[in-house]
């Protein structure tokens, strides 16, 4: 048989209710009526833990009208209008498509599965579609026909499950450092190279760093519209995920923790890299880092997800529901771009033969082929690689910094000495 459902509806009136993001409460799509989600889980409570107790009870009839559902899928009874919904079994809350109201499935938050902490949606539906509208904004090569032409197919909030990690990175590097000097006598430019060997030890302490544990989220999206402000995070409560989208994690904390770990040792070894000044040169040597694990939360995180369609092109924009941070790749124009590089290799040419006109030295082939190919070239790759940065704003987390105690960065190792010496010697050319 199918499961019940909570459906979280105004007492008032007994319309549906959703979480007003701005607001930061419950409030009735009918009557209007306002609750605070401590009044809206103690009002609920009675309907809660009848779900949750016809939520652990599975019979024959149930295994046999599973496998007509299928593999992955769950069948529930929407308690407002009676209509038997069929959705993922990862899926935690939802809204009916008959009645339209909203929905917590039970046994996805108890026990083991429930989450510590959630932080509610700060921003509404309309503030994701004006970001997206900005988000497209000033970018040189988005072609104009996307802007025009293209299509919002979905929007929807839904809360992530997230685990939080909590640790401690220890690590040591060895550089390789070098220092230059360079002087004129004579004829002679010399040129001596210092090397140097710089070790340097630290550990760091991290609070909560996030990973997604949906498979059904890319983790590259995710990581990009980090970071959480965790000052606003509340104890888990079933009442925030009314009128929004929610799924139960199916990637374990286990499975997500190696992604934690490469953040931490990316994080740490970059700090301890930073504390190498001073020279024209640094190369790592080698390096190693200990991760030592600590606590592991699991949190509901608020995210605005946007579909979009172009050119027989489907783009998923999503957008963090509390800071509001969007992020989206989005398409290049081609043909643009290439006129772009020509009209940079041009200017770049004049530019370079204006100098050239005025100067009184006469140039070698190298010095022309530098000039009047090099430069122009570096100017264009340089503009081209700026111009297409512009559309790309999605990718993997490679630090945690965020979530790191800067005030327990630790520096234990701080050596460096002097290798050797390399003194080179070139003798000027006279310009005639």
């Amino acid at each position: 048989m199918s499961e019940k459902i909570t459906n979280y509806v105004c007492p008032a009136c007994m319309g549906s209710v959703h979480f007003a993001a701005e607001a930061g409460n419950i409030e009735c799509d009918y009557c209007g009526s306002v609750y605070s989600v401590e009044e809206m889980e103690a009002l609920m409570a009675d309907q809660n833990a009848a779900a949750e107790e016809a939520a652990k009870k599975v019979d024959e009839w149930e295994v046999i009208q599973q496998e007509w559902i299928g593999e992955g899928m769950k069948a529930y009874t929407c308690p407002a209008c009676k209509a038997e919904l069929i959705c993922d079994e990862t899926t935690a809350a939802t809204s009916c498509p008959y009645c339209g109201n909203p929905t917590v499935v039970p046994g996805q938050f108890t026990g083991a599965a429930k989450p510590d902490y959630v932080i509610p949606f700060k921003l509404a539906k309309e503030a994701a579609v004006e970001k997206l509208q900005s988000h497209c904004k000033g970018k040189v090569l988005l072609p104009k026909s996307f802007t025009e032409n293209n299509h919002l197919e979905e929007v929807k909030g839904i809360y992530v499950p997230f685990w939080l990690y909590d640790g401690v990175a220890k690590g040591a590097a060895t550089y390789e450092a070098t220092k230059k000097h360079t002087k004129t006598v004579g004829d002679e430019r010399i040129t001596t190279t210092e090397y140097y060997s710089v070790t340097r030890a630290g550990e760091a302490v991290f609070e909560k760093i996030p990973a997604d544990g949906s498979s059904k989220m890319p983790d590259d999206l995710m990581d990009s519209i980090e970071p959480y402000h965790y000052n606003e995070m509340k104890e888990f409560s079933k009442a925030y995920l009314t009128g929004y989208l929610a799924d139960r994690y199916d990637v374990t904390a286990e499975e997500s923790a190696p992604r934690i770990r490469e953040r931490a040792k990316a994080t740490l070894q970059s700090m301890l890299r930073e504390t190498v000044t001073g020279y024209n040169s640094v190369e790592v040597v080698q390096s190693n880092t200990v991760i030592t694990e600590g606590k592991v939360s699991y949190a509901m995180m608020p995210v605005w997800l946007l579909s979009t369609k172009w050119n027989d092109q489907n783009f998923l924009f999503a957008m963090n529901g509390q800071t509001g941070k969007m992020v989206g790749d989005l398409p290049a124009d081609k043909a643009k771009l290439w006129k772009i590089i020509l009209g940079v290799l041009l200017i770049a040419e004049i530019i370079m033969g204006l100098v050239t006109a005025f100067g009184s030295a006469p140039l070698t082939f190298g010095a022309i082929a530098v000039k009047f190919v090099v430069i122009p070239l570096i100017a264009a790759v340089i503009v081209g690689f700026s111009l297409m940065g512009q559309l790309k704003s999605v990718h993997k987390g490679s630090e945690a910094r965020n979530y790191m105690d800067k005030s327990k960065f630790n520096l234990t190792r701080n050596r460096e000495y002097f290798v050797r010496r390399d003194v080179k010697r070139e003798k000027i050319q006279k310009q005639q």
